[in-house]
């Protein structure tokens, strides 16, 4: 399997459109999802399944199929399955556990499961979903969750749910979820600001549905220069209890810088 953990900005394309791959390999994006889903129309799934491909990009591509227990999930799966190359399956509405270990069975466990988890039941069963062996990220579809809950789709109504995911994932030992959409394309200071609420809860990546996205959600993910510099200091004191710009830096405060310069590509997180 592909190492995932390190996405941030994932980008949409529906399957069905292949004029778009390419532009959407070259948008900045560090991984591209071909959409099986919601963007392809019930008579235009069997054309979109059959333009799938992973060949006009060397960055992960994967594929968010239908849903267990729609009429397309079985074909979706074949497809994938003769699909070389591909990076990961997107799992809508995720729920049920038997029936994601029987995804992997069907895929022989040889490629990586991203849950969407969209409603009540599946961030109920958040923890357990993560701890499967193939389940690489967690994906908050916070949309269909609100629908599913009858809630408003607010930063402060969302925390909850969000935070759950990240704790889910911490406690399974994998990487730290991708939040889901801003619905809104055409607002970067949305888009922005979702995804720096996002980092401030411990998530450490967003879904794109537009490529003019993609610089905001990276710019939120990076931290900036002097936190940078920080974490450069802190990570260099040795052990112990030490003083820096008159605050007392022991290891969490360590590990903290750690997880700073692992996001910025220059060092680890553990």
């Amino acid at each position: 399997m592909v190492d995932l953990s390190g996405i941030r900005c994932p980008l949409f394309v529906p399957a069905n459109r292949p004029d778009r791959f390419v532009k959407a390999a070259q948008s900045g994006a560090d991984a591209v999802i071909l959409d099986l889903e919601d963007a392809v129309a019930r008579e235009e799934k069997d054309e979109a399944r059959a333009l799938l491909r992973t060949d006009f990009t060397k960055k992960p591509v994967i594929v968010r199929i239908n849903a267990t227990g729609t009429s397309w999930h079985e074909d979706d799966l074949a497809a994938v399955g003769d699909l070389p190359d591909i990076a990961a399956i997107m799992l809508p509405k995720a729920e049920d556990i038997s029936a994601i270990k029987t995804v992997s069975a069907t895929l022989n466990d040889t490629i990586s499961i991203f849950p969407l988890i969209e409603t009540a039941i599946g961030l109920t069963q958040a923890r357990a979903i993560a701890a499967l062996p193939t389940v690489e990220r967690l994906v908050f579809g916070s949309i269909d969750f609100c629908a599913d809950m009858g809630c408003e789709h607010q930063r402060d109504v969302l925390t909850p749910a969000r935070f759950e995911l990240v704790l889910a994932s911490r406690l399974a030992g994998i990487a730290a979820p991708i939040d889901g959409v801003t619905a809104n394309f055409n607002s970067d200071t949305q888009t922005h600001d979702d995804a720096v609420h996002a980092l401030a809860v411990g998530m450490t990546g967003k879904l794109c549905i537009h490529p003019r996205q993609i610089p905001e959600v990276q710019r939120a993910f990076m931290p900036p220069d002097a936190e940078i510099e920080w974490a450069k200091r802190v990570a260099a004191s040795g052990n112990g209890a030490v003083s820096i710009d008159g605050a007392m830096i022991d290891e969490p405060v360590r590990l903290r810088a750690r997880s700073i310069l692992a996001r910025v590509g220059l060092g680890r997180s553990g």
